[in-house]
C-alpha cells in the first residue's frame, strides 16, 4: 500500500474521491483511503513538533508499508502546521475535517457509490497493534 507524502488535501471531506483503477476484468471502485493527519514538521528539530506524532509515525509507515493490502489502496500523510497554526480555533483541519488531536488516522470507502468516513483512530489507539490492525483490514 502506497504512503503518500505529496497528496493534495480536498478542500472538504465531501470532495475525498476514490478512483476506480482498471483491472483485467474492468474498472473496479477502490477499496479505501486512509489519511493520517499529523504534526508539522519543526524546522529546528527535523521531527514532528507534538511527541504522539513522533511515536506514532513509524508505526503507521511500517503498517502500510507491510503487505496485505491491494495495492489501490492508500494512506496519505497530511500535516495540520506548527503549534501555534494547530492551536489555532479556526484551523481548517480543526473545523472542516473535524480533527480535533494529533495524531488521527481516518478512514474512506466508497458505500452506497458514495465515499464516505467509515472510522477513526486517534492519538495511542494508533499505537495499540490490536485496533491498528483490525482498522487497517488485517
Amino acid at each position: 500500500m502506497p504512503v503518500l507524502t505529496n497528496f493534495t488535501l480536498p478542500s472538504s471531506p465531501t470532495f475525498v474521491s476514490l478512483p476506480y483503477p482498471t483491472k483485467a476484468d474492468g474498472p473496479q471502485p477502490k477499496a479505501r483511503l486512509y489519511i493520517a493527519f499529523m504534526a508539522s514538521v519543526d524546522p529546528v528539530t527535523r521531527q514532528p513538533w507534538c511527541p504522539d506524532v513522533r511515536a506514532a509515525l513509524p508505526v503507521i509507515q511500517a503498517a502500510f508499508s507491510e503487505g496485505g493490502h491491494t495495492p489501490d489502496e492508500e494512506v496519505a500523510l497530511v500535516e495540520v502546521g506548527q503549534k501555534d497554526e494547530w492551536r489555532e480555533p479556526r484551523n481548517e483541519f480543526r473545523n472542516t475535517w473535524n480533527i480535533s488531536n494529533v495524531p488521527t488516522l481516518v478512514r474512506f470507502e466508497r458505500m452506497d457509490g458514495q465515499v464516505k468516513e467509515t472510522g477513526r483512530l486517534v492519538e495511542g489507539e494508533i499505537l495499540d497493534d490490536k485496533k491498528l490492525k483490525a482498522f487497517i483490514g488485517r
